[in-house]
């Protein structure tokens, strides 16, 4: 099975913007506590993500364009509770596995948007099937538009399907499965 070209060029350090709807899509299946929460968005580009997360959490931003490259950061810069983002494509396993690590210690909550598939590969078992805090699966029914016109139009149609993978070192029992927006 071959994959269809979306006929434009890749964009530097794979910078797509991620539509509000996407994180407010991953907002209501979050395990919300009474108290306000601290979230990190290590890949926050111009701030889109950042900006649909500051209306639920405290969110702290920052991105290797700004100066700082998550994955040589040996702890959060911040005190956090969680980390949410969209990683880089090229770079989603490190970010995961980074990810990871860093909450670990804290019991904190990792939520990666991906590709659909991400989860469909032997050598990724140890971050699903063998992990111990990855807690759902939330699979997105709409595709996300990555190129848009200034109008909002969708400028291509979308050809990947997205979801939203979440590692919770709190959660206990078996992973879940959903569907938003």
């Amino acid at each position: 099975m071959s994959q269809r070209e979306s006929g434009y060029a890749r964009k530097e350090r794979d910078l797509y913007e991620t539509p509000e709807w996407v994180t407010e899509a991953l907002i209501p299946h979050l395990p919300l506590p009474s108290s306000r929460l601290a979230v990190w968005e290590p890949a926050c580009g111009s701030g889109k993500m950042r900006d649909a997360l500051m209306k639920s959490f405290d969110v702290m931003a920052s991105d290797i364009a700004l100066g700082t490259d998550f994955l040589l950061e040996q702890r959060p810069p911040w005190p956090v509770d969680w980390i949410i983002t969209n990683p880089p494509y090229e770079l989603a396993t490190e970010f995961c596995e980074h990810a990871l690590r860093l909450m670990e210690p804290v019991g904190g909550l990792v939520a990666m948007l991906l590709r659909t598939d991400f989860d469909h590969a032997k050598g990724r078992a140890y971050l699903f099937r063998d992990c111990p805090a990855f807690s759902k699966k939330l699979v997105l029914m709409k595709r996300i538009a990555w190129f848009v016109e200034e109008n909002g139009k969708p400028k291509a149609s979308p050809s990947f399907n997205h979801c939203w993978m979440i590692w919770d070192w709190k959660h206990e029992g078996p992973p879940t499965i959903a569907y938003a927006p």
